[in-house]
């Protein structure tokens, strides 16, 4: 997971026709890959890439009142939000709407939505709320990380490059992870799991990616609450007590099986994505910490097989495919993965000879 997704905030210089301004730059994950983002404050002045306080900015579990507009389209007479008013959103769920393969910001542009901060549906936007206040307007732009500008299909123009307006007009209270009950992390991290799993299956690999990350920043936290075992090997029961006020557990200890079972879990749904994005490297370090956590997992021993296969490690892929044989016997996929290892074996041997041949000819 490490690598995927990168919103750590820096200041750069950049020639937008203004003299140059501060603003703050990130990678962020897109339904169709990695962009690099850069925001600024909107208006007289530079954007404040500082960290916002608890109170100041919103946080996970925030319900913010967001408009995002394409800067082709922003009336320029459109006055700030701060003129409008800063009512809090109800504690109404989010606006519902589905994340989509061809879209970057996600939201419904031009209309004001409430969305619940830290669910990862709109990457970009929800990164450059992070880091506003109420009443706040910014200027965003994407481009891709090899350096073509993202396009944003629209009626009026289909390859307009994205530039926007983000807007927030106020937000609910929220909570930085370390200010979370056990409950409330916990809460997190099954959904993530389930959203990584229906972004999965729809097609949309790097929110599945970006879903399993998170869900694993968020368990890790957990780890200190990992319920001991008991002296004859049983897992220790898990005491919760309730908060007389959220109704969620303010102390927990998780079982030491179920933390291992959900994180292995995670990492071999990561590992997966990671294959079918190309990255081999990282899918077989997700799959091996997935395999020494649950060594009875057997899709995370045929992923690991995989991604050693496609980085040449082919020793390593024999033994990661022998284990999956030991866990489900005549497995057909076990079988023909050491089939097709033992034919490249057999080719590179065969081409080494003729190159030692003609050494010594």
């Amino acid at each position: 997971m490490d690598g995927l997704k990168d919103q750590s905030v820096d200041t750069l210089q950049i020639n937008d026709g203004s003299g140059g301004a501060d603003v703050a730059s990130w990678v962020s994950v897109c339904p169709r890959g990695l962009c690099k983002v850069w925001q600024k404050r909107a208006g007289e002045g530079t954007f404040n890439s500082g960290a916002c306080s608890s109170s100041s900015c919103p946080r996970m579990g925030s319900l913010c009142q967001v408009r995002v507009q394409l800067k082709a389209y922003v009336d320029e007479a459109d006055s700030f939000v701060s003129e409008k008013g800063n009512e809090k959103p109800s504690e109404a769920e989010a606006t519902a709407f589905s994340r989509r393969r061809d879209s970057v910001l996600q939201v419904p542009l031009g209309d004001w939505t409430t969305l619940k901060l830290g669910e990862g549906q709109c990457d970009i936007t929800e990164a450059c709320v992070e880091r506003m206040r109420a009443g706040e307007k910014c200027e965003v732009r994407a481009m891709r990380e090899n350096g073509s500008d993202v396009s944003v299909p629209s009626p009026a123009e289909e390859n307009l490059p994205l530039c926007a307006s983000v807007e927030l007009k106020a937000f609910t209270p929220g909570k930085e992870s370390w200010e979370m009950s056990f409950g409330e992390k916990w809460d997190w991290v099954k959904s993530h799991k389930e959203k990584g799993g229906v972004k999965f299956r729809s097609g949309d690999v790097w929110g599945a990616a970006d879903s399993y990350s998170r869900a694993l920043k968020l368990l890790i936290t957990l780890h200190g609450q990992i319920g001991e075992a008991t002296k004859n090997g049983q897992e220790q029961e898990a005491e919760e007590r309730k908060d007389t006020n959220t109704g969620h557990p303010t102390q927990c200890l998780l079982s030491a099986n179920e933390f291992r079972t959900t994180k292995a879990e995670l990492l071999s749904n990561l590992s997966l994505c990671q294959l079918k994005l190309n990255q081999p490297e990282r899918a077989r370090a997700s799959a091996a910490k997935a395999t020494q956590l649950e060594p009875g997992g057997a899709k995370a021993w045929y992923r690991l097989g995989q991604a050693s296969q496609m980085v040449n490690e082919l020793e390593e892929a024999k033994q990661a495919f022998r284990k999956l044989l030991e866990l489900q016997p005549e497995s057909p996929a076990a079988l023909k993965a050491l089939k097709n290892i033992a034919s490249r074996e057999k080719e590179t041997n065969a081409q080494l000879g003729q190159r030692l041949s003609k050494m010594f000819s």
